[in-house]
């Protein structure tokens, strides 16, 4: 009878062991153009690439968190009930700006209005070059163009997506190697970029007024005050600035605690210390716009700071680095600095 019980004990171990084994596995669909990475078959993310006519860039989409709940927004790829439905450009994570050589990579959707003027560039995925699934961790290495209004390549892009995974947590490091073609490109200052996400409404912040905001050309979007019932969003940066007041300010790294269901969670994008403009300037909104920019110190200052206008001369490179930490639970700051020695 002791066997018997010592044994069922072994075998529940195993079993446990085995449920929170944190294997990543990546499967690459060519004919729906997106590359899954799931976490012991539960959905994380997906790279997906399914060509100009539906987004002008890829994205990360959606985002899960070790929960199962969504941290990005549905709309407009999958609307959820409740949902914002500004600024069709934000969908899932990506990486690009909103001045390369006069053309407005970030604002340019299929939806895009005639408001926007452009010219627009678009990014084009080119290949996927290797893929790693493993126990943790996995890796995905892939390639794209950014092509200017007549679709002649201004940068290479080569972009190593490392996926991490925990019982309790999803990390998502990007790093993006961008190569100049044969003419020097200049990344004017400009608030619009460079690494974002736009998350699911849970973690947007309460909003008590209508907000109206401006792009660089001059465009104005209306963004309404919803139900705010469920609504728990708050960022915090690693400086102790709160709220609203993130927005334009330096930081390494900032933090979003929130609630999605009935699941506490916190997000935090990282800066890298060897990235230009450490520490970046955040461009985060209450609305759900969650981004790192460390392209445009003047227009971010209120012109305090003099303009960088970033040049990259023809076929030189350089490289960003950034790392999303979503953790179940509500992550002190304290606790944050822990995990990040």
């Amino acid at each position: 009878m002791r066997y018997f019980f010592l044994s069922c004990l072994f075998v529940g171990a195993m079993l446990t062991s085995w449920a929170q084994s944190n294997q990543i596995q990546l499967t690459h669909n060519e004919a729906q153009k997106k590359v899954t990475v799931t976490v012991d078959g539960k959905p994380f993310t997906a790279y997906i690439y399914p060509g100009p006519t539906v987004l002008k860039k890829p994205v990360l989409y959606p985002i899960l968190s070790a929960g199962g709940n969504f941290i990005t927004r549905g709309w407009p790829l999958d609307p959820r009930p409740g949902e914002r439905i500004d600024h069709p450009h934000h969908v899932g994570m990506w990486f690009n700006y909103g001045d390369v050589n006069g053309h407005d990579f970030w604002n340019n959707s299929i939806e895009v209005g005639p408001e926007h003027k452009g010219p627009f560039g678009t990014i084009v995925h080119t290949g996927v070059k290797s893929m790693k699934s493993g126990k943790d961790k996995a890796e995905l290495v892939v390639t794209a163009d950014w092509l200017d209004k007549d679709g002649k390549v201004m940068l290479q892009e080569t972009t190593t997506y490392q996926f991490g995974a925990g019982a309790d947590k999803r990390i998502i490091d990007r790093i993006t190697t961008l190569k100049a073609a044969d003419k020097e490109v200049v990344f004017k200052d400009n608030k619009e970029g460079l690494i974002a996400l736009r998350l699911a409404r849970q973690l947007e912040q309460p909003s008590t007024k209508p907000e109206v905001f401006t792009d660089a050309q001059g465009v104005a979007t209306k963004v309404p005050v919803l139900d705010n019932a469920g609504v728990t969003g708050m960022y915090r940066t690693s400086e102790g600035v709160e709220g609203d007041a993130v927005w334009g300010t330096r930081a390494p790294w900032t933090k979003l605690t929130g609630t999605v269901g009935t699941e506490a969670v916190s997000l935090v994008l990282m800066d890298n210390p060897n990235n230009i403009g450490y520490p970046t300037y955040w461009h985060a909104r209450g609305y759900g716009l969650f981004a790192a920019n460390p392209l445009g110190p003047s227009i971010f200052s209120n012109g305090k700071a003099a303009a960088m206008n970033y040049t990259l001369p023809a076929r030189q490179s350089v490289t960003f680095r950034y790392r999303l930490l979503i953790q179940s639970g509500n992550l002190s700051d304290v606790a944050l600095k822990q995990l990040m020695k």
